[in-house]
């Protein structure tokens, strides 16, 4: 990897998401040699992708550099690889560019979607985890409406103007409240010789409440203002099955659409090496003490998503979120610092800010711990707050001024065909 020997101990993260940058940050400026290591060369600002998936704004705009945000950080490294394997007894992580030994270890690859062993969901459906993902989504909408144009068969026509999304928590509820802006005040524009009324946009909830993790009262306010926007909201209904053209479900209704998305479940992305009982199969998490420690091991951690720190008051763990990741990122810094210079670490307490959703234009809700409130005030507070959480001035500015100009105009400059997506069970013949 072209790292050189320090006399400094080496600390090795894993993932450049919201808890390994957390803990990145952490550290620097430290007598310790960092290295931080991830599959891409950016930081992605997760909870903004279904904005590039419908047009709203450019991948770039979410997206930012690591290594330009610690290119005056001294010691710390970055390299652009993919880790294979770790090797816990001898202190070797394993990965695509060779191998790096390690004196601490920092787990915090962040989660991937959870098909729960559909295979032909999994293969059929579209995820919304990364950037080349939401690219992928925005190519096949505008695609499935070209398209659209082009046949006389009205069945076919119908299914590809049919959107079915999976999932009611905030990334299925924000998705179908951005497509159904689309459908409002753009397409029409966009496709005058379409009937874009004959779209639907249909949210399957397998339980009888969306955003499941918030209060009762955001939940019934978002289902209101998905309806309003005329999205067709399902609830108590699980989806079985999806074979690139029928999505089949566990009761009466089923659904004939081109573009199924799924955001129906995360699982933490494991890395292999790691002994089966540090490990929960069903939720691929992996089981850390208070101070996010692995099991059985006293110089890997595992923070974020991917750590599950199981107590009475959570048994299961904590939220896979943004916000835990970031302050067991935190932590761990400082209980690395800590532990390396012999003082006593601090065990981990999560501190809930709230959660909140934007349903579209003037429509959020937002739950506090001490303040629940829904309409457009908490639609300017969660605007705030995710401007406020991007890195970068330039992303910043880019997204503000994206977000004013399409509340001027009822616009979204982005809908641009970039970078083709063809599905392996659609041919597409312009």
């Amino acid at each position: 990897m072209n790292i050189p020997q320090s006399s400094f101990p080496r600390v090795v993260i894993i993932g450049g998401g919201f808890a390994g940058l957390a803990a990145a940050k952490g550290l620097e400026q430290q007598e310790l040699q960092v290295v931080l290591i991830d599959k891409h060369n950016y930081h992605t600002f997760q909870p903004l992708l279904y904005q590039v998936a419908t047009g709203g704004l450019e991948p770039d705009s979410i997206a930012f550099p690591l290594r330009k945000r610690f290119n005056d950080v001294e010691n710390f490294y970055f390299r652009l690889a993919e880790v294979v394997k770790i090797h816990p007894e001898k202190n070797i992580l394993e990965t695509s560019i060779g191998n790096l030994d390690y004196d601490e270890l920092i787990i915090a690859t962040g989660s991937t979607t959870n098909f729960f062993g559909n295979t032909n969901i999994q293969k059929n459906t579209m995820e919304m985890k990364s950037v080349p993902q939401s690219l992928n989504i925005r190519s096949l909408i505008l695609e499935n409406f070209e398209e659209a144009l082009l046949t006389d068969n009205i069945e076919e026509r119908n299914a590809l103007m049919n959107f079915v999304i999976v999932g009611g928590g905030p990334t299925g509820v924000e998705l179908a409240g951005a497509l159904a802006e689309m459908k409002k005040g753009i397409l029409p524009k966009d496709y005058p010789d379409l009937d874009i009324r004959q779209m639907q946009i249909n949210l399957i909830q397998s339980s009888g409440e969306i955003l499941k993790g918030m209060s009762a009262q955001a939940s019934e306010k978002a289902e209101d203002f998905l309806i309003k926007l005329g999205v067709n909201v399902w609830k108590n209904l699980r989806v079985l099955d999806y074979d690139g053209k029928t999505v089949t479900t566990n009761g009466i209704d089923h659904f004939r659409a081109e573009t199924v998305i799924w955001a129906a479940g995360v699982k933490g992305e494991l890395v292999e090496g790691l002994q089966t009982e540090c490990l929960i199969e069903r939720a691929a998490r992996i089981k850390v003490n208070e101070y996010n420690q692995v099991m059985n091991y006293t110089n890997i951690y595992a923070i974020g998503d991917v750590a599950c720190m199981a107590s009475k008051k959570n048994p299961y763990g904590h939220p896979m979120m943004a916000q835990p990741a970031i302050q067991q990122g935190k932590l761990v810094a400082k209980n690395l610092l800590a532990k390396l210079f012999h003082k006593k670490q601090k065990p981990f307490v999560y501190n809930d800010k709230g959660a909140m959703a934007t349903i579209g234009r003037n429509k959020a809700v937002v739950d506090l711990p001490n303040w629940k409130f829904q309409g457009v005030f908490a639609w300017f507070v969660w605007m705030f707050v995710h401007l406020f959480s991007l890195i970068g001035f330039r992303n910043k500015s880019v997204v503000f001024l994206n977000w004013v100009y399409n509340y001027i105009r009822f616009d979204r400059e982005t809908r641009l065909i970039i970078r083709p997506y063809k599905s392996k069970n659609q041919q597409i013949n312009f």
